[in-house]
């Protein structure tokens, strides 16, 4: 696992979200959305508690420094409300525009990035973002 650079990974991430978007969408169909994300949960709890118990990764919380304990309970919540958001939006609409309108985080994220974590960005790197958006609204407009 170590030998793989950020990229790789990230290429992996958009793969399984591509698949998750697609999935979860037949899985929503039938039932309550809420009730669709407690099952995803679930299952991502196991298999990640799993794997932290066969590589010998658990740690117990009071070994977390507080400052990181905050900001990941903060971005569990924010995780919780974004697929929240996510599933309710794939029961409503077709997976192929509601994942585009997701993927407005990919701005959103460099655009917090820059206003709270300090980071830089060229004017290459906001023309493209700029195209995201673009693509995202071209995607979810009916054609």
């Amino acid at each position: 696992m170590g030998s793989m650079g950020w990229a790789a990974w990230a290429a992996l991430s958009a793969f399984f979200a591509a698949l998750t978007a697609i999935l979860a969408k037949v899985g929503v169909n039938s039932i309550d959305p809420d009730l669709a994300t407690f099952l995803r949960t679930v299952v991502i709890l196991l298999l990640l508690g799993g794997i932290l118990l066969v590589g010998g990764q658990w740690r117990e919380a009071a070994a977390i420094p507080g400052k990181s304990m905050l900001f990941l309970v903060l971005s569990g919540l924010a995780t919780g409300a974004s697929w929240l958001c996510y599933f309710r939006a794939l029961k409503l609409g077709d997976a192929s525009r509601v994942a585009p309108v997701d993927k407005m985080s990919v701005v959103l994220v460099a655009v917090f990035g820059v206003a709270f974590l300090g980071e830089k960005l060229a004017r290459i790197h906001w023309l493209g973002l700029g195209f995201v958006a673009l693509g995202v609204v071209l995607l979810t407009r009916k054609g």
